[in-house]
């Protein structure tokens, strides 16, 4: 499959029909984040999808917390405007990508083996597009949602959200006026668990994080001399303890909650108290799981030194430290005793947990949408290892959940396409994602 097909002159474009053609604009828009303001910002993808709001009569706006840096707001009204409103939430900044390693180039936006390629197809210009083609869709037939909708393009999510959801949340709180609950990213992808069965993964709790900088200062000095003072050996050393700790299992009612579904659902044991075991039974998905027993902290960065000769005078680290909900202090506890007195930690960025339970009358909107599309589909609740926007919306007392629904392969490693190499979506997966989103909107 080469191209997506349009509809022709006289046919009406559906989202189904449109969705694919979205995605692939706003790949082709490099909205590649660095964490520094050097990349080339999101202003293009916050102006294209205002266009695309625009033509269907909304009245989006652009809110751009730092000169590129713009996210795009609007409100759908609905037919009950009394009711509480949804928010319905995606980030269009990326994280970079390394054309040469790719099959496809990232930011070409092409369709090859029945997926689209790209920087973003699953993180998540894929959600950004269905909720586009579900939106354009609905308007240009008038049909209303049962209650207000505000849809909100964010930027920055990739290093925190500090000039995206942050931004938006500190400064200007009442786009969000009235709004409860919330749907967004990584959640709603299919398991396939056997011929009868496919669970589909929606996300109520995700971890905290704490992003550091680990400092030790030592004595300089030339590097043929005995040094029993190195920055760098002392830094290293604690590093190693840190990256080598096996952390305490601990499993919260969220895990606690999947594990009781799946086992249901394989037909097999699985015991929170023997979680290695439970692990191995677990095929494609241990991995994931697995990220959610723990709390961690894993060394990324480090740095030291500026001539081969001379022993530095401070040491530099990068932990990406994640918590499980309601064990933080915990976390910062065991990590302190593993770096020692001499390390120092600092903050670069950190985020809290967010939990919620399974159950009320949008968690049955999403059961019956899916169950509509896919009549073997089951949902169940599952835990983020990572973060989202929803940390933000969840300090205006919001109840978030990630629903991006996408009936995918059984073989298809969609957890490795998250900031991975060869990123891509399948076209079929996008697809349906328009007619679940739709289904769930017209009972949300």
């Amino acid at each position: 499959m080469s191209e997506s097909k349009r509809p022709g002159p006289n046919q009406p474009v559906s989202g189904e029909d449109e969705v694919v053609d979205l995605c692939r604009d706003l790949i082709r828009i490099d909205t590649s984040n660095y964490g520094d303001h050097s990349g080339p910002g999101e202003r293009a993808a916050a102006e294209y999808v205002a266009e695309k709001l625009a033509e269907v009569g909304l009245d989006p706006q652009i809110v751009e917390s730092h000169p590129g840096r713009a996210s795009t707001v609007a409100r759908i009204e609905g037919e009950d405007p009394s009711r509480p409103a949804l928010l319905i939430h995606g980030h269009t900044d990326v994280v970079p990508a390394n054309a040469d390693d790719w099959t496809h180039h990232p930011f070409a936006g092409e369709i090859a083996d029945d997926c689209l390629w790209g920087r973003g197809a699953v993180d998540m210009k894929d959600m950004d597009a269905m909720t586009l083609a579900v939106v354009r869709d609905r308007l240009r037939s008038g049909r209303k949602p049962p209650r207000d909708i505000v849809l909100a393009f964010l930027a920055d999510e990739e290093a925190g959200g500090v000039y995206g959801a942050h931004h938006l949340v500190d400064n200007r709180p009442d786009l969000f006026e009235g709004v409860t609950e919330a749907i967004g990213e990584v959640g709603g992808f299919s398991f396939t668990v056997n011929e009868d069965l496919r669970l589909y993964l929606i996300e109520t709790a995700q971890k905290g994080m704490h992003w550091m900088r680990l400092t030790v200062d030592g004595t300089a000095g030339h590097g043929s001399m005995t040094n029993s003072d190195n920055a760098i050996t002392e830094l290293c050393e604690a590093v190693a303890r840190v990256g080598r700790h096996k952390w305490p299992v601990r499993v919260t009612k969220t895990v606690r909650s999947f594990l009781d579904e799946l086992s249901d659902a394989l037909g097999i044991p699985l015991d929170p108290e023997d979680m290695e075991a439970t692990l191995d039974k677990l095929g494609g998905i241990a991995k994931m799981v697995g990220a959610t027993l723990r709390n961690s902290a894993a060394p990324t960065m480090l740095g030291a030194g500026y001539k081969v000769n001379v022993i530095p005078g401070q040491a530099t680290a990068h932990l990406d430290g994640r918590f499980l909900p309601g064990y933080e202090e915990e976390f910062l506890g065991d990590l302190d005793k593993l770096l020692g007195p001499r390390v120092k930690r600092e903050d670069v960025h950190t985020d809290k947990a967010v939990e919620t339970t399974f159950d009320g009358d949008l968690v049955d909107a999403m059961q019956v949408a899916l169950r509509a599309e896919d009549p073997i589909a089951r949902a169940v609740p599952y835990m983020l290892s990572g973060g989202t926007d929803a940390k933000s919306f969840d300090d205006l007392g919001i109840r978030c959940f990630g629903f991006a629904p996408l009936k995918l392969p059984p073989e298809l490693d969609f957890a490795g396409m998250f900031h991975g190499v060869d990123e891509r979506v399948p076209v079929d997966g996008l697809k349906f994602g328009v007619r679940v989103l739709d289904r769930f909107l017209d009972r949300c």
